[in-house]
């Protein structure tokens, strides 16, 4: 039998279907679903089988229904199958099939649910690729959660997966960067200048990330380089003589304070592309080169942007990509009029290197205020993709976070990066641990805002959904440690359990538990192929609901203990049932990247 159930009767859904309508066409096939329904009382699943057959058999919706419910509930494995609304038929399944369910997750443990769907597709994700000027803060958090629980998920729908970090090294904000820490550098050898002399020698008379983060960064500038990269009254230098140095210093040392703080959080990844190396290997060059060739670009001038008065705006020829023919609403500049490219152009050439790379899909994980770069970048990869994949198509996604707001005593936590008054994704994993900020950052949907409550991540209570997916797979250990030390019940382990009866296994609390189970092999699809990691989280959050339902009406049904004095054959069912339980949370908590517990302190 398949893992899925789901996806074993959609098979047997269509292959009833054909008997009644056949030769449908296959457009009309590949939309047949076969889903949980949403109250136990109409079954286990639903089809829209006779829904969207109707029209081009020219039949009535309730008439295929009621004859694929006949044909449906004389298979293998169905109790009962029964005609619903307009055209759906509701399914229940026997008892045994729910229950064969348990051996196939005691076998494979983690790996159940594992899922060939993405078999042969290769995803670039892309995500926190955060401005090197600082180490993470909560802001980049989400993103980074989202990003890699996204990777993991895909990848065990059987995706080929890169984990990728865009290093954004080329722009005005490492510039600004370097004059901070050859302040502090200076400060560090024991410069006469004040600061207010120094910035009047920075471009735009001011120095911006005034953090004390950047103290130690000029500390141990002047210690590799000593006064070397001052003036001989340890003054400003010219920039000349110290910009690249200090620059590639500040660089370096971001980078490596951006990673330790993401391998915290739990996140590493596969590949580190740096923008400069983009820039200088030619690959916007390129990319402008291919859309020219293609015949996408043109001089033209640009109406002047939303809001701004004909006055402000100055009206400069530019080289123009028609993305408005691929899904724009407007055509975008590539080349200013000086002839330097824009930013724009700069990416487009960078996911031009993934293309050319291997990655079949692009997977863009953004923060909140990159929600009008969607479009353009869509229509820029559909332009550019046929010119470096002929042969394969190629997709572009966008997944945005919105904001989160951290709140501790009922009170908003402020965060301002430039003023290094900014909350550290250190400091929220100091205060709450790395598995309590993985969880609550998929317990909404990206593209919703949320507040992180610093207090609840950390309570004991049902409120805390980490807490209370953590504590079922704790109760679940603890049964299976209270069951190892009764000799009478024989060994307890997942394969062992893999061959027990599971008849005695009828209650509609158990039996609700094991439905519950059944369902990820579906959900790991489905979130996959939607993008949608928190999915994972909501699911684990409904599984540890029904076994605790279960763990609490055993306090008044004693025939729902999990171990039954002088029964160790109905025990050992129970904890088959337990161990499929515990092996399936693992499983969800592996993809969003958080570690088990086998007790709550």
């Amino acid at each position: 039998m398949s893992d899925n159930l789901f996806a074993l009767y959609r098979t047997r859904v269509i292959e009833a279907l054909a008997r009644i309508v056949p030769d449908l066409p296959p457009e009309i096939v590949a939309r047949v679903e076969v889903t949980p329904t949403r109250e136990a009382a109409h079954g286990d699943m639903a089809t829209n089988a006779a829904l969207l057959a109707a029209k081009p058999a020219r039949r009535k919706p309730a008439e295929i229904a009621a004859e694929l419910a006949v044909l449906l509930a004389a298979g293998e494995g169905v109790s009962r199958a029964e005609p619903a609304g307009p055209g759906f038929v509701n399914i229940t399944l026997a008892p045994a099939t729910l229950q064969a369910v348990l051996p196939a997750i005691l076998r494979e443990g983690r790996a159940y649910g594992d899922s060939t769907v993405g078999q042969g597709t290769v995803v670039n994700v892309e995500y926190v690729s955060a401005n090197p000027t600082g180490p993470m803060h909560v802001g980049h958090c989400r993103g980074a959660v989202v990003g890699d629980a996204l990777a993991n998920l895909l990848s065990k729908a059987g995706y080929g997966v890169v984990k990728e970090y865009y290093v954004n090294d080329a722009g005005a904000q490492v510039a600004a960067l370097a004059w901070v820490v050859y302040w502090r550098y200076l400060e560090t050898i024991g410069t006469p200048m004040t600061e207010a002399e120094f910035e009047a020698l920075v471009p735009g008379g001011a120095l911006q990330y005034r953090g004390d983060y950047l103290v130690p960064v000029g500390a141990a500038l002047a210690q590799a380089h000593g006064p070397a990269l001052a003036d001989a009254d340890l003054r400003a230098a010219a920039p000349d003589a110290w910009l690249d140095t200090v620059r590639d210093f500040s660089l370096d040392w971001m980078l490596r304070m951006i990673r330790e703080d993401l391998a915290q959080l739990g996140v590493v990844h596969d590949v580190f592309t740096s923008e400069r190396a983009i820039l200088a290997a030619g690959a916007a060059d390129a990319a402008i080169a291919r859309l020219d060739q293609a015949g996408l670009l043109y001089e033209g001038v640009l109406e002047p942007p939303k809001g701004k008065q004909m006055a402000d705006w100055e009206a400069r020829p530019q080289t123009l990509f028609r993305a408005t023919q691929f899904g724009d609403d407007v055509d975008r500049p590539l080349r200013k009029s000086d002839g330097s490219n824009t930013y724009f152009a700069n990416d487009i050439g960078y996911h031009g290197d993934k293309i050319a790379r291997g990655a079949d899909v692009l997977v863009d994980v953004l923060g909140a205020d990159h929600g009008g770069y969607v479009a353009r970048m869509k229509a820029a990869v559909r332009a550019i993709a046929p010119s470096y994949a002929p042969d394969r198509p190629i997709g572009f996604e966008a997944v945005i976070c919105q904001i989160v707001h951290v709140i501790k005593d009922g009170q908003p936590v402020r965060m301002s990066k430039r003023a290094g008054t900014f909350v550290t994704l250190r400091d929220l994993l100091d205060e709450v641990g790395r598995d309590a900020v993985r969880f609550t950052m998929l317990t909404r949907k990206p593209d919703a805002q949320m507040e992180f409550d610093l207090d609840l991540a950390v309570a004991q209570t049902r409120d805390n959904p980490v807490f209370y997916v953590q504590y079922a797979h704790a109760r679940c250990r603890s049964v299976l440690r209270a069951a190892a030390e009764q000799p009478e019940l024989g060994p307890v382990d997942a394969e062992s359990l893999a061959g027990v009866a599971l008849d005695t296994l009828d209650s509609d609390a158990e039996l609700a538990l094991i439905r519950r189970l059944s369902h990820w092999p579906r959900l790991v699809e489905s979130a996959a192929e939607a993008r949608e990691p928190h999915r994972v989280a909501f699911y684990l959050n409904d599984l540890a609901g029904d076994f605790h339902m279960l763990w609490n009406r055993g306090r008044d049904d004693a025939t729902l203990r999990f171990l039954q004095a002088g029964r160790p054959e109905e025990t050992r069912a129970k904890l088959a049932l337990v161990e499929a339980t515990a092996g399936v949370i693992r499983s969800g908590l592996a993809v969003l990247g958080v570690e088990p517990v086998e007790e709550m302190r």
